[in-house]
């Protein structure tokens, strides 16, 4: 299995070389290395939160943002392996292992194209192996369900779905999706948070119809089949049974708008808004403690 291995910063001429590359668009078959910033350059901490997740192997919890994935410790940070890959798409599927998306670090000297495709790690996003449609697909969300992968492609607009772990996708519906849910135990059934309400799918993605019942959500869970766990713009936290009716849980605490949601268990939930912080829930939503909050402000969205 190739690597991608972590690379010194270049002089500034292959740096200026690269981003002509990148504005090209050039598509490449291998995988694309990454590297980190010069060391006179203040480190721009995590930037624009895009994923959360806990490593089953530790226990350890995961934030993947613009510039990188980090680990979250003590109020802390980390880079993971100083990689400043904007990490999309982010999702735990086992011990150490991880799905992403996005797009290679600005400074990367091996980039060859403006998109990753999906790309997976198995050693907690130390290292990062090319899976797939390199080039071809930005995934701005990933769920695994059971034996089916669905993406979210932000080139297309369409939901992907993939039954070899992502070697291969067949193209499925157009959504205007923020954000998919699906449960291993109904993996036919998938869920898209559209900012301006829910719309559900009940044959793998190929159709989607509206919940009319929904209010505004953007993002969404299902941690049992057919319970759902949602969270809306303003930062309440909302739970329903398939069409509904809709409760209040909980709120996240006053900051900035909504943005990702992930469900560990029905009780265990992570979420974050858009000033990049992370909070956590450990009572299904109803109330939240902090877990991360940036040094700095956010950078523009």
């Amino acid at each position: 299995m190739t690597r991608i291995p972590r690379r010194r910063p270049r002089p500034l001429i292959l740096l200026a070389a690269v981003g002509l590359l990148l504005a090209a668009g050039c598509s490449a078959t291998e995988p694309t290395a990454d590297t980190g910033r010069d060391s006179a350059t203040p480190d721009p901490g995590t930037g624009h939160l895009h994923g959360l997740g806990v490593d089953p192997a530790d226990g350890t919890v995961y934030a993947a943002g613009h510039h990188g994935v980090f680990r979250l410790q003590s109020g802390t940070a980390t880079r993971v392996a100083d990689r400043y890959q904007d990490t999309m798409g982010f999702t735990v599927t086992g011990p150490s292992t991880f799905l992403a998306s996005g797009h290679p670090a600005p400074a990367d000297p091996e980039a060859r194209s403006p998109h990753l495709g999906l790309i997976r790690s198995t050693d907690a996003g130390r290292t990062w192996q090319m899976l797939s449609v390199e080039g071809e697909a930005d995934f701005h969300s990933l769920v695994q369900a059971g034996d089916v992968l669905y993406g979210f492609d932000s080139l297309s607009g369409r939901v992907w779905a993939s039954t070899d772990t992502g070697r291969s996708w067949d193209r499925r519906a157009k959504v205007a999706a923020l954000d998919l849910a699906s449960h291993p135990g109904s993996a036919t059934t998938v869920w898209a948070a559209t900012g301006t309400g829910l719309e559900r799918s009940t044959d793998g993605g190929r159709t989607f119809r509206p919940v009319s019942s929904a209010p505004g959500l953007v993002a969404v869970e299902e941690p049992a089949p057919g319970s759902l766990v949602a969270l809306a713009a303003d930062g309440r936290v909302l739970t329903a049974r398939g069409d509904g009716p809709w409760a209040q849980l909980g709120r996240l605490p006053e900051g900035g708008q909504a943005a990702v949601l992930t469900a560990v268990t029905a009780q265990r939930l992570l979420a974050a808004d858009s000033t990049d912080t992370v909070y956590e829930s450990v009572d299904g939503g109803r109330t939240w403690m902090l877990r991360h909050r940036p040094a700095t402000g956010p950078e523009p969205h």
